[in-house]
């Protein structure tokens, strides 16, 4: 048996204490060290601060368990938390508390058939009823549970808890509750919302704050990578493929993230599923088991979907986006270097996150060190002499003779055995040892001057913009636009010429599908459309003008040629931004003469009027 004399110091039983021992419970962390004696002894309602994974489960669940009664006729402590994987691992952990003792543990969550659940608590009392507020308070309305003589109600991540929407469910929930119940909150933070429900719902409450543990390192090299926003996802792809038998999770801040970031991995035939709440509930079980079972070795996922998962082995955590909070980073980064295996932490940092990193490093007191993402061709170096690798171990353990037969058919066919390891090579590889496929992440800062200037490529096709430059629309601007609406990365535009109200955009052709069909799906985005490659009114690149020499203003389109209806939807489309600049033209004018005459100046008579007709007689 272990040495377990602390936690005796804490006044548990000799059950419990054979209870722990089994677990290989040694010395009890310091949130149970502060917890325990008061809920074992004391009336106070507790609330908790402490870091994700420093035994809080422990903390109320063996109180929970020694104050509980054998053959009660009703639930005797609640526990709500804000996952159906959470709670099955709260369920387990308790039932490992109980020994021998007549208790009835449960948990009930969305997913599964309420039927099944239903039928659990008809065959007698749950002592310990353990789930998500939304299928608790389903389960309550429907008469199956009786909260009248509870003891205990915990609310287990009550930040997540609120941060996903349930204070509703949890308010009524709690008002369901017997009124001298002891209350019990465990948060990683402490927002307002959190103190809200302790004003509500607790009498006399206690808060108890742990300090924050300091992260070991010893078998986790922790890094980050400064990477902009729109090169995270070429950054993550780097990392894959330098990697060698890489098991990782991989965790974004939205759900959105997680379906962009898993469909690219996809398309690039990576072996990767999703996880975040809009999964249903039989798939996420599905997938979690599949990914502990190691049948497929890349696993993207939210903070909130990932609680409750205890995944060993892990090789790499990536921070894909980077953690709110130093609780977060350490909750994630303590999922890799466990159990004597080496791991590694990535963080992609954008340059306005740098401050973020750094507070998270003087938080924990660990070195996260920054480093410099591995060149295109270190890539392509490393996959050669791995490939080389396996080649090397595969002939030294022999090769059947039909391979040898099968090679000297092919080398008698035409082509030399260069030709055909070439083809063998490419079929295998694809595009992964071309140059093109990885580029280069420290190239020059591109400006304005980049793409008003850029030289547009043969296979760029040319779109028209409804916005320009009067509208509050540069160079910058416009790329921005394409950027935010369309998802396509800087690097993807090429030349930008604005002008007034309109502008001239370059790019690849399925580049320029993916953006009209991008603005024409956001109702707010401007108009676009494809523009001819020349324009009678204006050529694409106009000359620069040369010294001394003055440039002749373009002629006025004639009233004829103005009515002249559009053959197509793109010849339309220029014609309505056009016509919209020409009034918009015509109505600052107005407001110009407008303005003149309210200030008290008389125009001069007969000069304008004249001016105007002399000008048109000059035509």
């Amino acid at each position: 048996m272990s040495d377990i004399q602390d936690f005796k110091a804490l006044g548990l039983s000799g059950d419990m204490l054979t209870a722990l021992a089994l677990k290989g419970f040694q010395t009890p962390s310091q949130i149970q060290a502060l917890t325990i004696p008061k809920l074992l002894s004391g009336d106070k309602d507790l609330i908790g601060q402490a870091q994700t994974g420093t035994g809080k489960t422990a903390a109320f669940g063996i109180p929970i368990i020694e104050k509980a009664e054998d053959g009660a006729e009703k639930p005797q402590a609640l526990i709500l938390a804000p996952t159906r994987e959470l709670s099955m691992q709260i369920a387990g952990e308790i039932n490992s508390f109980k020994g021998s003792r007549d208790l009835r543990i449960a948990s009930f969550y969305g997913g599964q058939s309420i039927e099944i659940q239903l039928k659990l608590l008809r065959e007698g009392n749950v002592d310990v009823v353990i789930g998500t507020p939304g299928r608790i308070k389903d389960l309550y309305k429907r008469g199956v549970l009786d909260f009248s003589a509870l003891k205990y109600a915990v609310l287990d991540e009550a930040d997540e808890m609120l941060d996903m929407g349930f204070i509703e469910d949890i308010e009524e929930i709690l008002g369901f509750t017997a009124p001298d119940k002891r209350m019990l909150m465990f948060s990683a933070t402490m927002p307002p919302e959190v103190l809200s429900i302790a004003e509500q719902f607790m009498q006399d409450y206690e808060i108890i704050r742990t300090e924050m543990t300091r992260l070991s390192t010893e078998l986790t090299d922790q890094i980050w990578y400064s990477v902009k926003r729109e090169d995270k996802f070429d950054a993550l792809v780097r990392i894959l493929d330098s990697e060698e038998d890489l098991y990782a999770l991989v965790f974004c801040r939205t759900k959105g993230d997680v379906d962009e970031v898993v469909e690219k991995l996809k398309q690039q035939h990576y072996p990767v599923e999703a996880l975040h709440g809009d999964v249903p509930q039989v798939l996420r079980t599905r997938v979690i088991n599949r990914f502990k079972a190691k049948h497929f070795p890349l696993l993207v996922a939210t903070d909130v979907a990932a609680r409750g998962i205890d995944v060993n082995d892990l090789t790499h955590v990536i921070n894909y986006s980077i953690p709110q909070s130093p609780e977060i980073y350490i909750h994630r980064v303590g999922r890799t270097g466990r159990a004597g295996k080496e791991g590694k932490a990535v963080t992609f940092v954008t340059p306005g996150e740098v401050r973020k990193i750094r507070y998270i490093q003087e938080t924990i007191k660990n070195e996260i060190r920054k480093e410099s993402l591995p060149d295109g061709q270190a890539v392509i170096s490393l996959k050669k002499r791995r490939f080389m690798e396996k080649l090397a171990r595969v002939r030294a353990g022999g090769c059947d003779d039909a391979y040898f037969d099968f090679a000297r058919e092919l080398l008698a066919g035409e082509g030399s055995a260069v030709e055909h390891l070439a083809a063998i090579l490419q079929d295998h590889f694809k595009d992964e040892l071309l140059e093109g496929k990885y580029r280069d992440f420290s190239g020059k800062k591109k400006n304005r001057a980049f793409w008003e200037n850029a030289e547009s490529a043969a296979n760029e096709v040319k779109l028209l913009l409804g916005v320009g430059k009067m509208d509050g629309f540069g160079a910058v601007k416009v790329m921005g636009l394409f950027r935010d609406i369309a998802k396509i990365p800087k690097t993807k535009v090429g030349k930008i010429d604005c002008e007034d109200h309109q502008a001239f955009v370059f790019m690849d052709g399925e580049e320029a599908k993916r953006a009209i069909a991008a603005f024409r799906a956001d109702p707010e985005a401007p108009a676009i459309g494809y523009a001819p490659l020349t324009l009678d009114e204006e050529p694409s690149y106009p000359e620069k003008k040369e010294k001394g020499k003055k440039t002749r203003k373009p002629e006025r389109v004639a009233a004829t040629e103005k009515k002249r209806k559009p053959k197509n939807w793109e010849e339309k489309l220029l014609a309505d931004i056009e016509m919209k600049e020409l009034r918009k033209r015509s109505g600052d004018k107005k407001s110009a003469k407008g303005k003149k005459s309210a200030s008290g100046r008389k125009p001069a008579s007969g000069k304008k009027p004249a001016a105007r007709v002399s000008r048109r007689k000059g035509r």
